[in-house]
């Protein structure tokens, strides 16, 4: 590994943010570290640095819903090693997030020096879960596996409006947070909704729910397409 490594981190909590960019110093003491705190300025941050080395994606940011953020991360930039950090320390949430591609998950209770051990890992080419669960494969559910494979298929810009979609936004809050035309939030809806396989909004909105961490209840989105 080159000791100039680009390593990007992803987490919206300042305290845990230092404290994985403190990790990843005594892992890597020359990488270079950059970070993000929503999904939107993390997918920016990918296209500036595209041959980082590694990704340390937390779970719970704005702007994803669950596993939504890493299938597209894994989808469109396949050899950026993708670690998940998270609260959530259930074994079925940590081989969902494996079974996405992850290549190790850290629970946020997990100590400094395993953490940088998971770094290690990874970057050797290894995987690494916490030392309590067992290293057995992961299955996904055949209505979460498709709907990873179809968001892994969106360009970042179409992922972006896909979990604004997801969260409710109408068109013109949509083009109004990107900084573009309401039309070109209409052509991406067009395309997000042909590869999603899906024929409105609301259904954009209930296929990105099949990667939540937790079933959550639909929120009720207006058709108003302006």
């Amino acid at each position: 590994m080159d000791p100039m490594s680009d390593i990007l981190i992803a987490d919206d909590h300042p305290l845990f943010r230092d404290a994985m960019q403190r990790a990843v110093i005594s892992a890597l003491p020359h990488a270079t570290v950059h970070t993000a705190d929503d999904v939107h300025n993390l997918l920016a941050l990918i296209e500036q640095f595209p041959d980082a080395d590694l990704l340390l994606l937390d779970l719970h940011m704005p702007g994803a819903r669950g596993y939504s953020a890493l299938a597209h991360i894994r989808g469109q930039y396949p050899g950026l090693p993708t670690i998940v950090v998270s609260g959530h320390e259930e074994s079925h949430v940590v081989r969902r997030a494996m079974a996405h591609g992850a290549s190790a998950y850290i629970p946020k209770s997990t100590s400094g020096e395993a953490i940088v051990e998971a770094i290690r890992t990874v970057l050797a080419g290894d995987v690494w879960l916490p030392h309590q669960l067992p290293e057995d494969d992961a299955v996904l559910k055949t209505d979460e596996a498709a709907a990873a494979a179809r968001i892994a298929t969106l360009t970042p810009q179409q992922f972006r409006v896909m979990t604004m979609i997801a969260e409710g936004l109408l068109n013109k809050q949509i083009a109004y947070e990107l900084r573009v035309s309401e039309a070109t939030v209409k052509a991406h809806m067009t395309t997000i909704m042909r590869k999603m396989g899906v024929n409105n909004r609301t259904q954009v909105a209930l296929a990105a729910s099949q990667l939540a961490v937790d079933p959550l209840a639909l929120i009720p989105l207006s058709d108003d397409r302006g």
